[in-house]
């Protein structure tokens, strides 16, 4: 595959006034008991649908990766029977080993059971998936969009997960001549590398979304990305806002972000993949959920981050009041 080449020495233009796509990955609430509380999810999907944003589940911060099988299955059929047709994203996660080989049939399982119950799939990588050479890799994506109409990818960085990887731009490129791939995360918390892949993206599929998964830049919006990002679970009516804001030329928009854009540095500080004890820490100070509980194998964060939490959540509620 040739060489795509995109400038990082420039910074791209801003887009102003763009309607901006937001897509939340759903927390998973945990009781006292280690059981599900399905009341907590069931409300959060709901809230995040109706403010505009589209409920993502089985994600990382649904816990997606630790799931068992039948949880992941509790789950689809929760969020189908709450939003009642709406659209929904749903992880296709593949458990393997690092000297697997890539398993089509198991994300083929994967996927059809998303699709069954509503879903959109977006494609989870697996070590079997991302230890093949580009090539290889790209005809993954190939065959699993000639099995399925509609699907995302995702590009995961190590931080979140030891089986990520975040592709060179040939594999970028490649996944854009993918029509049934509509769009792709980009979790690599680097702004030049979604750069790129926005270069890369205009030039050859405008329509493609890039999600920027980026909860330490949530201005990519500013910069033509959209976004499915975990940071959104805590507050999906002020992200709503703030792409209102944006849309509209609001200067508000500025204010809001930075905000948000505090609580993202603090929840997404490291280890990285803690910030869903502080998720949940957040979502039982706004009274959503029971606990502040982590699911089982999840690294926690200290309970002396509360009162963090809690003026950052006085301040955004005293900055959207009458919004």
């Amino acid at each position: 595959m040739s060489t795509i080449q995109a400038s990082s020495s420039v910074v791209p233009r801003i887009r102003p006034k763009r309607v901006i796509t937001g897509m939340s990955a759903i927390l998973l609430p945990v009781l006292s008991t280690g059981e599900i509380e399905w009341e907590g999810f069931r409300a959060h999907v709901l809230r995040t649908a109706q403010v505009g944003l589209t409920p993502a589940v089985n994600m990382d911060t649904g816990y997606g990766h630790l799931l068992s099988e039948s949880q992941r299955v509790a789950v689809l059929e929760e969020t189908r029977s709450v939003l009642k047709g709406e659209k929904f994203i749903a992880g296709a996660f593949v458990k393997d080993q690092p000297d697997s080989v890539f398993q089509f049939e198991a994300y083929q399982r994967q996927i059809d059971q998303i699709v069954s119950y509503g879903g959109t799939p977006i494609v989870f990588q697996s070590y079997g998936l991302v230890q093949q050479g580009s090539d290889e890799i790209v005809g993954s994506y190939q065959k699993i969009g000639e099995h399925v109409g509609e699907f995302l990818g995702f590009e995961l960085g190590s931080m979140f997960a030891p089986f990520g990887k975040i592709y060179d731009l040939d594999v970028f490129k490649g996944l854009l001549s993918v029509t049934s791939c509509k769009g792709a995360k980009h979790s690599s918390l680097n702004r030049v590398l979604e750069w790129e892949r926005l270069a890369v993206r205009d030039e050859v599929r405008p329509d493609f979304k890039v999600l920027t998964g980026n909860d330490l830049a949530i201005d990519m919006v500013m910069y033509g990305s959209d976004y499915l990002l975990g940071l959104s679970t805590f507050a999906p009516e002020e992200f709503a806002l703030r792409d209102k804001y944006w849309a509209e030329g609001n200067p508000e928009f500025f204010e809001l972000n930075d905000l948000l854009q505090y609580l993202g540095f603090f929840a997404f500080r490291n280890p990285v993949p803690a910030y869903k004890h502080s998720a949940a820490q957040f979502l039982k100070l706004r009274e959503w959920i029971s606990t502040s509980l982590t699911f089982p194998g999840s690294p926690e964060r200290s309970e002396a981050d509360v009162e963090v939490l809690r003026d950052i959540l006085v301040r955004l509620t005293k900055m959207t009041e009458g919004a």
